[in-house]
């Protein structure tokens, strides 16, 4: 053991015994990124005291040691930053993802809006078109009616004279057959009478 142990090993104890309520908080918060950062700060001050007690008392173990803790500490804030830097990418990453996710879905929304008001309007149109057609055919078939209708009524009245003509010609055959009835009964008359004369003759002589 050298004259510059005992300092060296006081120094030490003293830096474990400022340090330990500290890092018994920074154990219990859970770590993070804070906690990091403030142990890193405390390794950066015990590393330049430790640096300056060497310094001060011409111990190279403890300029050493403290050129160590230094760089360790100079290492692990570039790593600090190095993470935050890609802690922060990673957000503006899930942000931007976010963000055209959320468009999407307005995208999707709308196109969901645009194909319903679509379809509501070609539902419109068939339903339209249907009662359309409805009323065609109606007209259609009330026309054709009216039409048979009034092709009923022209042949109607074109049968008529021909009607009166079929009439009048069977009056007319009826009154000829009258006629030749009213002679044949009359010739028979004559017949029976000159039968009846003929025989009175007979019967007379």
């Amino acid at each position: 053991m050298t004259l510059l142990t005992i300092p060296r090993k006081a120094l030490e104890g003293y830096i474990k015994l400022v340090r330990l309520p500290v890092d018994g908080m920074l154990a219990l918060s859970g770590g993070g990124d804070s906690a990091a950062a403030v142990k890193l700060a405390l390794d950066r001050v015990e590393a330049t005291v430790r640096g300056a007690a060497g310094a001060m008392l011409g111990d190279d173990v403890l300029r050493a040691d403290a050129r160590r803790r230094s760089d360790a500490a100079d290492e692990r804030g570039r790593a600090l930053r190095l993470r935050g830097e890609a802690e922060r990418r990673a957000e503006r990453a899930d942000d931007r993802i976010a963000e055209k996710e959320t468009e999407a879905d307005r995208r999707r929304a709308r196109a969901a809006e645009h194909a319903r008001v679509k379809r509501d309007q070609a539902q419109r149109r068939r339903e339209s078109t249907k009662r359309k057609a409805a009323r065609s055919t109606q007209r259609r078939k009330q026309t054709a009616n009216e039409a048979a209708a009034r092709a009923q009524e022209t042949i109607e009245e074109r049968a008529k004279p021909d009607r009166l003509e079929q009439l009048d010609t069977k009056a007319e055959a009826l009154e000829q057959r009258e006629l030749a009835l009213t002679a044949a009964d009359e010739a028979q008359r004559l017949r029976t009478a000159a039968s009846n004369a003929k025989a009175n003759r007979k019967n007379g002589g």
